[in-house]
């Protein structure tokens, strides 16, 4: 069982209360010691000095001059030891309670973030402490404990709004699924070929969550590994990873129209070369989707004095300056005008973990007259 200890309000005030005790005592000893040393050094005598001495009761007496001045030192030494001893009390129980005192008023703001710790809960994190008075290390703590409740109510908070979204996402192609059964049992009378496209279209549905679920799992994974460190350190060269991702996308190129520019050049970059093939895979399909018909995408890979750049650019619809960077927020397909409906706005969320993993930056700005850039860095080998 856990023993009572006590408070550090009353370990502080005991912890001055000590202090001022022992400095006492010293300064105690060293006035008798002073005391002492004045007598010694004012009352000097030849040795085998006699002096007459007269007694409380009117006699006089012959003593030596040595015991004579051993008699002062100790009535002196023994007059301060009481006087002093009664004050020595007086100071440390003075100590005590001014510390006892002080120490509350120094840990005022202890109590208050105490208080505003308990009071919290993830419905209830928009408290703060606001501490105020001077700039000193309490208020540094304070400052620190609501930067820290700022950053986990703006966390909890884009939690929410991330399975409530995934929610959303998921519902969907259910709902779709859900919809063409209800139809198909409600018609006694539908053919087989009714029954085929119901079922076309319910695969296209589940596919679409399987796509869903495989995005999330991919984000999760390389969130992961944002906050250890890659399980792969292998070599990888965007540059020839460029190639494949375009030819993936193909049919969508040439149904849109588009025109496709490449400058690649050496990249090499070191990680995951999965992770990498996907970060690269997801640029160029958000520039093939997000752009118009008889639009145009470029796409650069070099090797520069902070690493290797990889650099994507597209045509297509405006995009507000101040929402560029939410766009590698989970499930934020930069509104309407780009929204194509063929994603669930996991690219650029997958692309920016991918990136954090490789330890890299990345970049969007929009196009003057339509479209977006995107830079990436990574460390080089």
């Amino acid at each position: 069982m856990q023993r009572n200890r006590l408070s550090l309000r009353w370990r502080l005030a005991l912890l001055y209360g000590g202090l001022l005790a022992v400095v006492s005592a010293l300064l105690l000893a060293l006035a008798i010691w002073l005391v002492d040393r004045a007598i010694v050094a004012t009352a000097s005598f030849a040795p085998g000095t006699v002096v007459r001495v007269r007694t409380s009761t009117g006699d006089d007496v012959v003593v030596s001059a040595d015991d004579l001045l051993a008699t002062l030192r100790d009535q002196a030494t023994d007059a301060l030891l009481r006087t002093g001893g009664v004050i020595f009390g007086l100071l440390v129980l003075a100590g005590a309670a001014i510390g006892y005192v002080v120490a509350a008023r120094a840990l005022r703001p202890v109590a208050q973030i105490t208080a505003t710790a308990r009071r919290l809960s993830t419905e209830t994190l928009t408290s703060r402490i606001e501490l105020t008075g001077p700039r000193d290390e309490l208020w540094e703590l304070a400052a620190t404990f609501d930067d820290m409740l700022a950053r986990l109510d703006r966390a909890f908070d884009s939690q929410r709004r991330f399975v409530a979204n995934a929610s959303h996402e998921l519902r969907t192609p259910l709902a779709v699924m859900r919809t063409e059964v209800d139809v198909a049992l409600a018609d006694p009378a539908a053919d087989a070929g009714e029954l085929r496209a119901m079922g076309e279209r319910i695969r296209a549905a589940t596919e679409r969550a399987d796509r869903l679920v495989d995005s999330l799992l991919l984000l999760a994974r390389t969130e992961a590994q944002v906050r250890s460190q890659l399980d792969i350190g292998e070599e990888a060269d965007l540059a020839g990873i460029v190639p494949a991702a375009l030819s993936a996308l193909a049919e969508e190129i040439s149904a849109g129209d588009l025109r496709i520019d490449t400058e690649l050049r050496p990249a090499l970059a070191v990680g995951d070369p999965r992770l990498l093939e996907r970060m690269v895979g997801n640029l160029v399909e958000n520039a093939v989707r997000h752009n118009i018909d008889g639009g145009w995408a470029r796409v650069q890979t070099l090797t520069g004095r902070a690493g290797v750049e990889l650099c994507v650019d597209n045509s297509g619809p405006a995009v507000d300056p101040l929402t560029a960077a939410e766009l590698f927020d989970p499930f934020r397909r930069g509104g309407a005008a780009r929204a194509s409906g063929r994603g669930a706005g996991l690219g650029l969320s997958i692309v920016s973990a991918v990136v954090a993993a490789h330890h890299g930056t990345i970049r969007a700005e929009p196009r003057e007259g339509g479209g977006m850039r995107v830079l990436v860095r990574l460390p080089s080998q």
